[in-house]
């Protein structure tokens, strides 16, 4: 009954968008609710690992090189092609391109952990993306919108720290000291995460209710198209590569799911509103479409891993 609870992951990320959507007074109040909530589903996951998950993972470096790498090459290069296909304006230009030029977001860390991926891997590459976001994303703002920005980079960081970070280790430690207590709550742990992100998905949407109605076909085919080849490039590049299915997963939200509320504050700091939009949309279609990936592939069975690492790749 819990698993069909949490398969149908979608259908109540949707439910609650529309009433998020057509009530948003039920939901706006609770916006300085959503980093507390974040750090709950954080916690969450570090009460699901050990350190042994993160040793695994820091010894097979290869699949961490590969999302950072897909992250910084191909989404840039994908916003800025999908740009030129759809002809768009400066400003809806501009918003593509910096959601593009970002780090992965703390969504491709939920979506991971319900789809039944590295989660490990998954806060090692969100981790290291960010930390490199510092220096790579101006650089790359700068190449693809020939536009200078200023990286709030104290912010980034006490972020990253807040929010993913510390509620991780704290659940590593009680996991770790307090084992067989964890053991009796781990089974709903995914029931949790679950009821946050909907919960998260709802009060964004009913934040930005007016940019909704108003957004264009054009715009929402474009951060569609984005997200989507984001999402199958690297699941297939990490296949091609040999990982197996649970890295190709976790790969895949990494490089698909963008740290969109840097590029909405970006946008609104350096540039305009209608800059934003881009951002603003990408936020709630990715959390719609990484919940709908997540509820298929948490459903199918993963073969079973060699013993010697969960990132192994063939000779």
């Amino acid at each position: 009954m819990l698993n069909r609870v949490i398969q149908l992951f979608p259908l109540w990320a949707l439910l609650l968008s529309a009433v998020a959507y057509y009530n948003p007074e039920l939901f706006t109040p609770y916006k300085s609710a959503i980093i507390p909530v974040l750090t709950v589903i954080m916690l969450s996951m570090g009460l699901t690992l050990t350190w042994s998950d993160f040793n695994k993972v820091m010894q097979t470096p290869k699949a961490i090189a590969l999302g950072v790498l897909l992250q910084y090459l191909v989404m840039p290069f994908v916003a800025l092609t999908i740009v030129y296909i759809f002809n768009l304006d400066n400003d809806l230009s501009l918003g593509i391109i910096l959601v593009g030029c970002v780090a992965g977001g703390t969504a491709s860390n939920v979506m991971c952990f319900l789809a039944k991926g590295d989660v490990a891997l998954s806060i090692t590459m969100t981790a290291i993306s960010t930390l490199l976001g510092v220096l790579v994303t101006p650089f790359l703002i700068s190449l693809y919108a020939q536009q200078l920005v200023d990286i709030p980079t104290q912010a980034m960081i006490l972020n990253l720290l807040k929010i993913v970070l510390a509620p991780v280790i704290i659940g590593l430690l009680l996991n770790s000291f307090l084992q067989k207590q964890v053991a009796k709550i781990q089974a709903i742990l995914p029931l949790v995460s679950m009821t946050a992100i909907v919960f998260i998905i709802a009060v964004i949407v009913a934040l930005n209710q007016s940019h909704i109605s108003s957004v264009g076909p054009v715009i929402l085919c474009a951060v569609v198209l984005h997200n989507g080849i984001g999402l199958l490039s690297g699941y297939w590049a990490a296949r091609w590569c040999g990982f197996q299915e649970v890295v190709c997963r976790t790969i895949a939200f990494e490089v698909g799911l963008q740290n969109s509320g840097l590029a909405v504050a970006l946008a609104m700091k350096f540039f305009s509103p209608a800059a934003a939009m881009a951002g603003t949309v990408f936020s709630i279609w990715h959390n719609i479409s990484g919940s709908i990936l997540a509820s298929m592939w948490s459903k199918r069975a993963l073969p079973a891993k060699p013993s010697s690492s969960t990132a192994q790749v063939p000779d």
